[in-house]
């Protein structure tokens, strides 16, 4: 219930129902992390692995509650994610993000250059295409190749 809550409060996150996030929480808790503070879900990202592709990291949902806002969490908690999923072999994360999220642009943005990464963009999902309009393009952004779990050089 916390991260259906939180989810409920970072508009314009697409809100899940909360069957969808119990599974997050249950089927991928290994390639998701929570950030509490006193019992309170401040923030989350949630993700999983790309079937077929154990190399990369699709990022689901990053949500920061209001009052945890602009002290760097979304930030931290990306990187203590791909330290943690980097023994696995993830050298790329994935997410879309939609034009309006400019939240996400910027973190997503300041993270690859943080992690010296290209970052990539195409169109995953077009509005009038595969949501009739009803919704805006979600554009697909590959970061990486992050240096391997042996701190090889990221420039392969």
């Amino acid at each position: 219930m916390a991260l259906h809550r939180l989810v409920r409060d970072c508009p314009p996150l697409d809100q899940n129902s909360l069957y969808c996030n119990l599974l997050q929480c249950s089927h991928f808790q290994n390639s998701s992390i929570a950030a509490f503070s006193n019992g309170e879900l401040l923030g989350s990202v949630t993700g999983y692995c790309i079937p077929g592709r154990a190399d990369t990291l699709f990022v689901w949902q990053v949500a920061v509650h209001p009052s945890a806002r602009g002290r760097g969490l979304a930030r931290t908690m990306l990187n203590n994610l791909l330290i943690r999923m980097a023994p696995q072999g993830i050298r790329y994360i994935e997410t879309s993000i939609t034009p309006g999220n400019e939240a996400s642009l910027r973190l997503f943005t300041g993270f690859a250059t943080e992690q010296h990464a290209a970052m990539v963009r195409s169109v995953l999902f077009e509005q009038l295409l595969h949501f009739e309009g009803a919704h805006e393009t979600e554009y697909l952004f590959r970061i990486g190749p992050f240096a391997a779990a042996n701190g090889s050089d990221t420039q392969n």
